[in-house]
């Protein structure tokens, strides 16, 4: 894969596609790649469906700003600037709405393995930013964790793609107007067998703390426990790990429940200061394992994007599922005592994960034996069935939550007001879900809210508080506008 250039999505669906069919199972693995549809539901690497109706009456999904290749996310600055990350490795910045051209902001693209569901995934920017100019990114690197990137220079020779690499959470200060200083590097982290499930969210907290997403880094073809090449993320267990007491592959993001071993920060969110570095409020803070200072909660496979119900320290997760289910899973106060597990790869939705459970895991039946040990999600959905009965929201694409946000008020109705939406990058959908009480989204209010969305891979507030969302495969901002009628 070239530096400029993201596989064409054709191309990367059909060799997914081939790649299925073959029906090859790995050593060890719990069955063969047709056995799982997992990988057709990934994030990048699916076409998704066909453009269908406009959104609901009185509102109007608009392209704000475009010419981008591939951007993952956005921030919006209080001096009216619009920060956005390109997968391959770019921050550019436009100075305002009106304003088409962007300017480059940083460029690590040497840095950035843009390859598959991996790349430049993360941006945050101080929240008194430009009064404090620091613009945060997180990324997976082109290496593994200790490595001078780029080692593999956006590809992967392994025939089931399976190239170690680390992700890094990095600060640049800007040192004049849309000019970035050095990359200052602040975690480097995370251990990614497969080339999915790497990080993605980075926000600040209504406290002023940085949280930051990873995922499991497992594959998505096989029930993985380590056992592919090595164990080269040197999980508990050798070179060779076993049911039942293997702990690597997905079981990486139960690392909390490991015995014996660092904990990583696969399949976690973490809790840190504007300087990468664990608060020591974080409810595992201190101890003899300093290396789970800054876990907050755990058992995600993909908490690829999440977001903060406005006035509360609540978490909104979005966990992109494997086989079945997504779901949307929430931490209530992240400064808890016990911290919140969601079960992956144990359970996903409220059930157990059938691929897991049959391995006979010690560390899935310590969950299944435990009452209260995993938080079920708030909502989850099946990739066969649609959320609202009726709704034109196409199964046969694959399912994805890649998008989440709380709208806090402005010329939406007043209805909206305090509305959880999501949306589907796959089946290309937004759904709102309403507060019920106490200001809580209420699951049983889910209604279809958009069935024409374009690829959306990011939600956010932006000006007058409308919602704006990142298109990844047209390279778009596009703005949700309500007009109303007369």
């Amino acid at each position: 894969m070239s530096r400029n250039h993201f596989v064409v999505r054709a191309m990367a669906f059909a060799a997914l596609s081939l790649a299925l069919l073959a029906g090859s199972a790995l050593p060890g693995s719990a069955g063969s790649f047709a056995s799982n549809q997992g990988s057709l539901e990934e994030l990048f690497q699916h076409p998704g469906a066909p453009s269908r109706s406009a959104p609901t009456s009185g509102f109007t999904d608009l392209k704000a700003l475009g010419g981008l290749a591939y951007p993952t996310a956005a921030q919006f600055s209080s001096d009216g600037r619009i920060f956005v990350a390109e997968k391959r490795g770019l921050i550019k910045v436009f100075d305002g709405l009106g304003n088409p051209t962007p300017t480059v902001f940083a460029d690590l693209r040497p840095q950035v393995y843009d390859f598959a569901d991996r790349g430049l995934l993360g941006l945050a920017l101080d929240p008194k930013f430009p009064a404090k100019p620091y613009v945060y990114a997180l990324y997976t690197m082109d290496g593994p964790k200790g490595s001078t990137p780029p080692v593999y220079h956006d590809n992967c020779s392994d025939p089931q793609q399976a190239c170690v690499a680390a992700a890094r959470l990095s600060r640049f200060t800007e040192v004049s107007h849309d000019v970035a200083g050095p990359e200052q590097v602040l975690i480097e982290g995370w251990c990614q067998q497969f080339p999915s499930h790497s990080i993605g969210t980075l926000a600040f907290g209504p406290d002023g703390a940085l949280y930051v997403g990873g995922g499991d880094g497992a594959s998505f073809t096989f029930a993985d426990y380590g056992q592919y090449n090595g164990s080269p993320c040197h999980d508990p267990g050798g070179s060779h790990p076993t049911p039942p007491t293997a702990e690597g592959g997905a079981l990486r993001a139960q690392d909390l429940r490991h015995i014996g071993d660092r904990t990583t920060q696969d399949g976690a969110i973490l809790r840190v200061n504007r300087k990468g570095r664990a608060l020591p409020d974080n409810p595992l803070y201190g101890g003899t394992d300093r290396t789970d200072d800054p876990v907050i909660s755990e058992g995600l496979r993909n908490p690829f994007r999440f977001t903060f119900r406005p006035g509360s320290s609540e978490i909104y997760v979005g966990d992109v599922g494997w086989n079945t289910w997504e779901e949307i899973d929430v931490v209530t106060n992240p400064i808890d005592p016990q911290v919140r597990d969601f079960g992956w790869p144990c359970y996903e939705g409220s059930a157990p994960e059938p691929d897991y459970q049959s391995l006979g895991l010690n560390i899935c039946d310590g969950l299944y034996n435990e009452p209260g040990a995993v938080t079920a999600p708030l909502f989850a959905y099946n990739h066969y069935s649609q959320i609202v009965p009726g709704e034109d929201c196409p199964l046969q694409f694959g399912s994805v939550i890649s998008a989440i946000s709380f709208y806090a008020g402005g010329s939406y109705p007043a209805r909206y007001n305090g509305a959880l939406f999501f949306g589907d990058h796959s089946r290309r959908c937004f759904w709102v879900m309403y507060p019920g009480a106490g200001g809580t989204p209420d699951p049983s209010t889910v209604q279809t809210f958009e069935t024409a969305a374009h690829y959306p891979v990011d939600l956010k507030v932006g000006p007058g508080g409308d919602l704006f969302y990142v298109d990844f495969d047209e390279g778009m901002i596009r703005r949700i506008q309500f007009t109303p009628k007369g």
